[in-house]
């Protein structure tokens, strides 16, 4: 059962009356500053929140659970929450989206609603902060982690898919059809500690065993969109026919689809001139008009997963990830 601080346990502490704290929260001006600050501290101490949702919560389970992503106009955020949100559904439980479009307080943000009993548990379908900023909220109400992180923590739960070893059985792929010249698309800075991290430890490893040499002019970093792809063939195209790379693996299907795209308005022929590869396995990469090569991703199962897994911690109920449920696998088509 939850516990929320009262007005009247905020009165208490404080050593003043319920009458005096309520002016302090209606912004009443004739109250000390002596007064304001021992009300402070006892809200603060207490974890008091002025919320009419809190007095719902006194006397009824909280059934709303945040969803937290960077952007929802990203196909693979819209396909989990949409299996996310179903599989909640049916367990009698609703969805408060939030996007933090990377932006650290937006995160901290979303993460005080645990806090303010605005939702009773979180999923993270991106993380921001580190391990120490989210787990700090974890006393709050529950948090489970659905991607790629070095987080490791008793009060967090992590349910993900193996993003290093899709990637690096990606490049491998390429490389046993005869692609050397690989290039790669991003959706971070191409950095141990940015967006997609993972995949790129997986690229590079797959490009060492194989002792084929990093070109950085081959490196396309904060890429999302399929504009973003179709900038990208453009910067291949402007290089010297013997200075492109034979193929590029992109970091979604979007950003693949914009390649593909310009490649064809610019007469650079796939994959017979640089070969393209996707990731995520959206349902338009089947559709379009040079089928997509990509990495398929079991987005509904993972979503079911992580609802059912953030319900568990919720209820204080028992509930086993299954993890041969939660791998990816190459999908080849025309592309590649």
């Amino acid at each position: 059962m939850i516990w929320i601080a009262t007005i009247k346990d905020v009165a208490h502490k404080a050593g003043l009356s319920v009458t005096t704290v309520s002016r302090y929260l209606n912004n009443h001006p004739y109250i000390s500053d002596e007064k304001k600050e021992k009300i402070r501290d006892a809200m603060e101490e207490l974890d008091y929140v002025p919320s009419s949702l809190a007095t719902q919560l006194r006397s009824n389970r909280g059934t709303m659970i945040g969803v937290l992503v960077s952007r929802l106009t990203n196909p693979y955020f819209a396909y989990l929450v949409d299996a996310i949100e179903k599989k909640a559904k049916q367990q009698g439980y609703r969805l408060l989206i939030m996007q933090t479009y990377g932006d650290k307080q937006e995160e901290i943000n979303t993460l005080e609603m645990l806090k303010e009993k605005t939702i009773s548990g979180l999923i993270m379908c991106a993380v921001e902060n580190d391990l120490e900023t989210v787990e700090s909220y974890a006393k709050y109400g529950a948090i489970a982690v659905s991607t790629q992180t070095d987080y490791k923590s008793d009060r967090l739960r992590l349910i993900t898919t193996n993003q290093e070893q899709a990637t690096y059985d990606a490049i491998n792929f390429l490389i046993r059809k005869g692609y050397t010249g690989i290039a790669y698309s991003t959706g971070g800075d191409f950095t141990d500690q940015s967006h997609g991290s993972y995949r790129n430890k997986g690229y590079l490893r797959a490009l060492e065993e194989s002792d084929i040499k990093l070109n950085e002019r081959w490196i396309f970093k904060n890429n999302h969109t399929i504009e973003d792809g179709m900038e990208i063939a453009v910067q291949l195209s402007r290089l010297n026919e013997k200075d492109r790379p034979d193929a590029i693996f992109a970091g979604s299907d979007e950003v693949a689809i914009g390649i593909i795209r310009k490649f064809e308005q610019l007469n650079i022929r796939v994959p017979a001139d640089i070969a393209v590869m996707g990731f995520d396995n959206q349902p338009f990469s089947s559709l379009a008009k040079i089928p997509l090569t990509t990495v398929g991703q079991p987005m509904e199962t993972l979503g079911q997963q992580a609802a059912s897994l953030i319900i568990s911690m919720i209820e204080g109920t028992e509930f086993a990830i299954d993890e041969s449920q939660l791998k990816l696998k190459i999908i080849e088509r025309e592309s590649a």
